[in-house]
């Protein structure tokens, strides 16, 4: 594989960008449409036969001998948030598409075949819906679902299927099976700082978080901050401060399981400087990959809203919006990949993600498995963010001798 080639394809990728700081490649875009077919022609003349499935995924293929077996696959996304980097996502697809690139220099042959996949909207950042194609892929997108989400210029997810020569109405067309894919492993950036301080290489990913989302509101009383003395006041602020604090108090006690816990979003009314807040909104995010912690944290929260209200006699009420299913990693593919970092003298670390990504879909439908690669600082979603070129490398030879093995060199 060469370092330069994959340096100048990251170099070429981050072009296709809309205005602003940083990459901004919103999912179903013109913009992010050109990176995908700029793509599509690099993979076409690493020999890879390519097609845009019902989605809007990009399936790369590149035949084995054995065409009818199931194939070894790989890839991420190329969709943005606002401001990004130029490596999350991206890093999986421009090392999947270097280590295509080097098989054909090579010559080399597999028995499976091998792919490589764009994903479709990983990112939530335009539609408020993330990994939608990769749900499409598994069969787990709510096609009704579907139809109700917009982005913040009003434009459906339906129409910007039919900007992209999609029809949403047939989305449940890109289903695929089990005996189709043998094995998926996903190529991402850390995305946190572990592997930095740790001074490791290479993760691989154990299981990966997912949330437990609640909004609470405390309702007060907003009234005049120099008349009302501080004994009869009903602060919303003061009480939803106490309830954040609860949360991070009951997240520290879990460190042991690596469950987290985020209040994402605090807003207060009226919000001006001479009024006692009279109403607080939360939006709360808890987060792990052990259920019983992640659960401990909620009971905690539950218990802080009602201990609050009585103290402070608040009116509030918590609705719980989102509730997910951590996901395990398929355990052999997890003992291959740590195998073959002992094999190349690879410093690894297992290690859970705390952030979402394809890979949580893709494992309903086959056996999945993903590569950390470290980032800088542990920054992402930020123009900031960064991962060498050599560290990239690294990952790139740990995910080639995955897909070699798993694919059967003849």
């Amino acid at each position: 594989m060469k370092l330069d080639r994959l340096r100048q394809s990251f170099e070429e990728l981050a072009k296709f960008t809309d205005e602003g700081e940083g990459i901004n490649r919103l999912a179903y875009t013109l913009t992010e449409r050109n990176a995908r077919d700029y793509l599509m022609k690099q993979l076409e003349l690493a020999g890879l036969t390519v097609q845009i499935d019902y989605a809007g995924n990009v399936i790369a293929r590149r035949e084995g001998s054995s065409p009818d077996l199931p194939a070894v696959a790989t890839g991420s996304h190329i969709d943005s948030v606002y401001a990004a980097g130029e490596f999350d996502g991206t890093a999986g697809v421009l090392i999947s598409l270097e280590v295509m690139r080097s098989l054909a220099d090579e010559g080399i042959k597999t028995d499976h075949p091998l792919e490589v996949i764009i994903f479709a909207c990983e990112e939530s950042a335009r539609f408020s819906a993330s990994t939608l194609g990769s749900k499409a892929m598994s069969g787990r997108l709510d096609p009704a679902y579907t139809r109700s989400l917009t982005d913040k210029n009003g434009i459906t997810l339906m129409q910007a299927f039919e900007e992209n020569g999609l029809d949403l109405e047939e989305v449940h067309l890109a289903r695929r099976f089990r005996d189709e894919i043998k094995a998926f492993v996903e190529l991402h950036v850390e995305q946190g700082p572990v592997l930095e301080k740790q001074e490791k290489s290479i993760g691989v990913v154990s299981a990966i978080a997912a949330p437990i989302r609640f909004h609470v509101h405390v309702g007060g009383t907003a009234d005049h901050s120099g008349t009302t003395p501080m004994n009869y006041r009903r602060d919303a602020l003061l009480g939803g401060a106490e309830i954040a604090l609860a949360i991070e108090k009951a997240a520290r006690a879990e460190l042991e399981h690596g469950t987290v816990g985020t209040v994402g979003v605090f807003s207060i009314e009226p919000g001006a400087m001479n009024i006692v807040p009279g109403a607080a909104d939360l939006y709360v995010d808890i987060r792990g990959t052990n259920r019983e912690s992640r659960q401990r944290v909620a009971d905690a929260l539950e218990t802080a809203v009602n201990d609050v209200a009585k103290a402070r006699e608040l009116n509030i009420w918590m609705d719980k919006t989102s509730d997910e299913e951590p996901v395990q990693m398929d355990s052999t593919i997890v003992a291959e990949l740590k195998a073959i970092c002992e094999e190349k003298g690879v410093a690894w670390l297992e290690m859970p993600s705390g952030a979402g990504h394809d890979s949580m879909n893709m494992a309903s439908l086959c056996p999945t498995g993903m590569i950390f690669v470290p980032s800088k600082d542990g920054i992402s979603h930020n123009p900031a963010e960064y991962t060498s070129m050599e560290q990239l490398m690294e990952g790139a030879e740990i995910l080639r001798a995955f897909m070699l093995k798993q694919a059967k060199i003849l």
